[in-house]
C-alpha cells in the first residue's frame, strides 16, 4: 500500500514537472517569439516529456535563440523597400533584401587588402593598431594566451598609454578556451576590457548558448580589419610542429569601417551594461566607389540575416557558387537551395578541411555533403585545417567574415559578415577560394551503414541546440 502511495505521489510530481516544463517552453517561445525549426521544437517537447529533470534546466540555460522581439517599440523592423529604378539585378535585389531586414545600407570603402596568409594578416593588424590616432576597438571570440596574444596586448596597452581610447571585447566563453588571459595588465594600462555574456552571469537569462563569434578591429572609425581569424597564434603563424591554420581576413578603409565601429559600440553597450546612443548611418556617397554592406547576424537581429541572404543568393545564382568553411552542418532548406543550384547547372564548389578541429562537426557533415554532391556540387577536402568563411555567388556577391556554414553560426551565434558588391573585389575573393580548391582533393560520397546513418541522425537532431 505504501509503495502504491509513493508511486502515485511520484507520478503526480512527475506530471507536475512535465506540465511546468511544457508551460515554460510554450510561454517562453510565445513571449520571446522564438522561431525554431520543427525538428528542434519537437526535440525540446519530447525531452521535456521524457526527461523533464534534465531538459528543463537545459532549456533555461540554452533555450533562447533571439533577444529581439520585432513587435517591441524601437526594435529594428523588417521593411519592404522598392527596387531603385533601373536596378533590378541580383546585386540590387540582395542589397534591398538586406535593407528590408533593417541592416545598414551599403556604404563605400577603399584600399581593400585581402590578406594572402597569416603573416600578412598579422602585419595588417599591427599596422592598424599602431596607426590609430583617436580610438581602437577590438572584438574577438578567442584572445590567445601565447606570443601573438601577448604582442597584441602589449601594443594595445601602449596605445592606451599614448592617450587613445582602447576597448577590447572578448566572448565570455571564448576567453577561457586558450586559458584565461591576464587582462589585468591591460586594464592597468588604461585599456577598457569586457567579457561578452560571461556564463556565470547569464545562465538564468538563457543566454549561455548565445556566443559572440564576431571578429573585428577598428581604428578611428576609418580603418576596419575583419574576417575569420581569432587573436591567437595558430591563426597567424607556425605553432611548434603545427602549420598555421589557413584563414581568410581583410582590411579596408572608409565609411564601411564607421558602420563596423557602430556595430562594435552596440555590442560593447550590451556586454558592459552601458547605453548606446543611436547615430545616423554612414554616408553612401562617393559616386563610383565600390560598395560593401555590414551583415550582422545573431540574437540581436530580428531575422536570420546571413542565412536569408545566402539562401536567396543560391536561388538567384546563374553561373557559380564558391564557398569555403571549416564546418558544414546546414539545415534542410540551405542544403536544398545549394543542391537545386547545382541541378540547374550552376558550378558549385565547396572547400573545407579533410579533418577539422571539431570531431562531432566532421561526423555530422556527411549527410549534407552526400546530398549536395549527389546533386552535382563538387566538394573539396584540404589536408590542412582551413578556418576561412566565405561565399562567392556569380559576380554580384562575396560574403566574407566570421560565420561558418553550420546551424550554430547561422542561427545562434552573434556573427559578422561583410557583403562585397564590386565585381573586381568579388573576383579577388573568388581567386583566393579557388587557390585553396586547387590544393584540395575531391570528396567522394559513400552510402553510410546503418550504425553510421543512425549516429548522423542523432548528431543532427542535437546539433541545432548544441
Amino acid at each position: 500500500m505504501t509503495g502504491d502511495l509513493l508511486a502515485r505521489h511520484w507520478l503526480t510530481l512527475h506530471g507536475f514537472v512535465v506540465l511546468l516544463g511544457l508551460a515554460i517552453y510554450v510561454i517562453g517561445s510565445r513571449t520571446l517569439q522564438q522561431r525554431r525549426r520543427p525538428s528542434a521544437a519537437i526535440a525540446w517537447v519530447i525531452g521535456l516529456i521524457v526527461l523533464p529533470y534534465l531538459a528543463l534546466p537545459l532549456y533555461l540555460l540554452f533555450g533562447n535563440r533571439k533577444l529581439v522581439d520585432s513587435r517591441q517599440p524601437g526594435a529594428p523592423r523588417p521593411r519592404a523597400l522598392p527596387l531603385a529604378e533601373g536596378a533590378a539585378g541580383p546585386e540590387a535585389q540582395l542589397r534591398e533584401l538586406a535593407a528590408a531586414m533593417a541592416l545598414p545600407a551599403a556604404a563605400p570603402y577603399s584600399n581593400l587588402n585581402v590578406h594572402a596568409d597569416g603573416a600578412e594578416a598579422l602585419q595588417a593588424l599591427y599596422a592598424l593598431i599602431d596607426g590609430a590616432t583617436r580610438t581602437l576597438d577590438v572584438c574577438t571570440f578567442v584572445f590567445g594566451k601565447d606570443d601573438v596574444g601577448a604582442e597584441i596586448a602589449r601594443r594595445l596597452a601602449q596605445r592606451a598609454r599614448d592617450g587613445l581610447r582602447v576597448r577590447l571585447l572578448v566572448d565570455g566563453i571564448g576567453a577561457y578556451l586558450p586559458g584565461f588571459p591576464n587582462f589585468r595588465r591591460l586594464t592597468d594600462a588604461g585599456v577598457e576590457t569586457a567579457l561578452f555574456v560571461p556564463p556565470l552571469r547569464s545562465s538564468l537569462r538563457g543566454r549561455t548558448n548565445l556566443r559572440n563569434h564576431r571578429k573585428m578591429a577598428i581604428a578611428d572609425g576609418e580603418w576596419l580589419w575583419c574576417g575569420g581569424r581569432n587573436l591567437a597564434g595558430e591563426y597567424f603563424r607556425d605553432e611548434g610542429a603545427h602549420s598555421p591554420w589557413i584563414d581568410l581576413s581583410f582590411d579596408l578603409r572608409g565609411p564601411l569601417a564607421l558602420q563596423a565601429q557602430r556595430r562594435f559600440a552596440q555590442d560593447w553597450a550590451f556586454a558592459s551594461g552601458g547605453q548606446h546612443a543611436a547615430q545616423d548611418e554612414a554616408s553612401t556617397g562617393g559616386a563610383g566607389a565600390p560598395l560593401g554592406q555590414l551583415i550582422a547576424s545573431g540574437p540581436d537581429q530580428a531575422d536570420d540575416t546571413v542565412y536569408t541572404l545566402l539562401v536567396a543568393g543560391f536561388f538567384a545564382a546563374r553561373r557559380r557558387i564558391l564557398a569555403v568553411t571549416p564546418y558544414f552542418v546546414p539545415n534542410e532548406t540551405f542544403s536544398m537551395a545549394l543542391s537545386l543550384a547545382a541541378r540547374r547547372g550552376v558550378a558549385v564548389d565547396l572547400v573545407m578541411p579533410a579533418k577539422s578541429n571539431h570531431l562531432l562537426a566532421d561526423m555530422a557533415r556527411h549527410r549534407a555533403l552526400r546530398d549536395v554532391a549527389t546533386a552535382g556540387a563538387r566538394v573539396w577536402f584540404l589536408p590542412r585545417m582551413i578556418h576561412a568563411k566565405g561565399v562567392v555567388i556569380d559576380d554580384h556577391l562575396a560574403l566574407v567574415g566570421s560565420a561558418n556554414l553550420d546551424e550554430r553560426s547561422l542561427f545562434l551565434n552573434y556573427e559578422l559578415m561583410v557583403a562585397f558588391y564590386a565585381p573586381h573585389d568579388i573576383g579577388r575573393f573568388a581567386r583566393w577560394i579557388e587557390q585553396q580548391r586547387d590544393a584540395a582533393a575531391a570528396y567522394e560520397p559513400r552510402a553510410p551503414g546503418l550504425a553510421r546513418d543512425v549516429a548522423e541522425g542523432l548528431l543532427l537532431w542535437l546539433a541545432f541546440q548544441l
